[in-house]
């Protein structure tokens, strides 16, 4: 057990929320910033019931992912979360292949994301396009990058 990516569970929402207020206050973003999207970096227990899994590192949460298929082979992925801690550590990547992994099972062809736009290297990395700009859900007149990852025909999974 000393690194793994499990399925959440309920009673970590406010871990989980309090790990991704950590994650996007790493980007240096001021208390004001922060206040306005609070609500957005918030676990209700109707997200938890959907698509969250937690990554682990000897018993400790140090990061997270949360999808949401969407219409025509789409994972939309909603919070992607590294606790500041251990970045650095690969656990991003560990993350996104976990997300690629989880969409080819349900037979979906694409992630989708509205990337912070600190992130949107990262992604890039992981081989994401930009496609276009969306408003911020929690920023009047912020845009951001949405980004696009097509999945590869028969990509084999090391994420099990």
């Amino acid at each position: 057990m000393e690194k793994r990516i499990r399925r959440a569970r309920m009673e970590e929402r406010e871990a989980l929320t309090l790990l991704a207020l950590r994650s996007k206050a790493s980007w240096g973003y001021d208390e004001a910033f922060m206040t306005a999207c609070r609500e957005e970096l918030v676990m209700t227990s109707e997200r938890m019931r959907g698509w969250v899994e937690v990554a682990e590192s000897k018993g400790e949460r140090v990061g997270f992912i949360e999808l949401k298929p969407e219409n025509g082979g789409r994972v939309r992925v909603v919070s992607l979360f590294v606790d500041p801690d251990h970045m650095g550590e690969g656990w991003g990547r560990r993350l996104w292949d976990r997300a690629v992994s989880l969409a080819e099972r349900k037979g979906c062809q694409e992630l989708i994301l509205d990337a912070d736009p600190h992130a949107e290297e990262f992604y890039s990395r992981m081989g994401a396009k930009t496609v276009g700009k969306v408003v911020s859900g929690s920023i009047t007149r912020r845009m951001l990058p949405l980004m696009r990852f097509v999945l590869p025909p028969n990509r084999e999974s090391d994420q099990g």
